[in-house]
């Protein structure tokens, strides 16, 4: 039996783009896809209303509408709660500015299947396509040295700990306690801790680089200092309790 989907889209004054993310989504993915969960992040360039443009065309698209900007963090985390309760096999987060392949969660999904990952990373640095894809000169440069010490911290071997580009297992869905993880961008780093914590299996897989005209709202400094800190509480225990 073919394993369902459910696809979650943090959105934020994301009105530009998301229309050519929900484009791309292949047929064969859609024929897996039991809900596509949209967060929109109290947007106010009128996302709103191109969601509900969006949820007309297709009957799998659920918009979710908050008024005030709540953070990365606590929409992913609503997306994941919403996907862990509409009992998808796996959930796959696709950004809504486009940087992440919506192409690429069958091939992620059929990976976990065959090899048993419980959570697997797109990694840009795997691919060999960080650099030409756009990624600007410093981002990839303190991303290597974070990776260094997050590999040394964690026990991995990945590459890019930082793209945002995750796809979960059921299991994942249910062991990791979301709600306890942070509403800013270090949240994805704490779900790692937290799944590394609880012995689930992690691995990633190359994808491409796409960096274009999209406004970023991360903090390059304050992510760093976050990311540091999820280590040290990783060092610390916190996650595995």
């Amino acid at each position: 039996m073919d394993p369902t989907v459910s696809l979650f889209i943090p959105a934020y004054n994301a009105a530009s783009y998301i229309c050519t993310v929900i484009d791309r989504i292949p047929p064969q993915l859609w024929r897996l896809i039991r809900t596509v969960w949209i967060i929109n992040d109290g947007s106010i360039d009128g996302t709103d209303a191109v969601i509900e443009a969006l949820s007309r065309r297709h009957e799998a698209i659920h918009p979710v509408h908050w008024t005030v900007n709540r953070g990365y963090g606590a929409a992913v985390r609503q997306g994941l709660a919403r996907c862990r309760d509409d009992g998808c096999d796996y959930a796959a987060c696709v950004h809504a500015d486009g940087q992440y392949p919506p192409e690429a969660v069958s091939e992620f999904v059929e990976a976990m299947r065959s090899q048993a990952i419980d959570l697997l990373q797109g990694s840009r640095i795997a691919s060999g396509t960080a650099l030409s894809g756009g990624m600007p000169l410093y981002k990839y440069i303190a991303g290597r040295l974070l990776t260094v010490l997050e590999n040394a911290t964690f026990g991995l071997r990945m590459s890019d700990y930082h793209s945002g580009f995750l796809v979960y297992s059921r299991k994942a869905l249910v062991s990791v306690p979301f709600h306890r993880l942070s509403e800013s961008y270090d949240f994805d780093l704490e779900v790692i801790a937290s799944a590394r914590a609880r012995h689930l299996s992690i691995g990633e897989l190359p994808i491409p680089t796409r960096y274009a005209g999209e406004v970023s709202h991360l903090q390059p400094v304050s992510y760093g200092c976050r990311v540091l800190w999820v280590l040290a509480k990783f060092l610390a225990g916190y996650y595995h309790n």
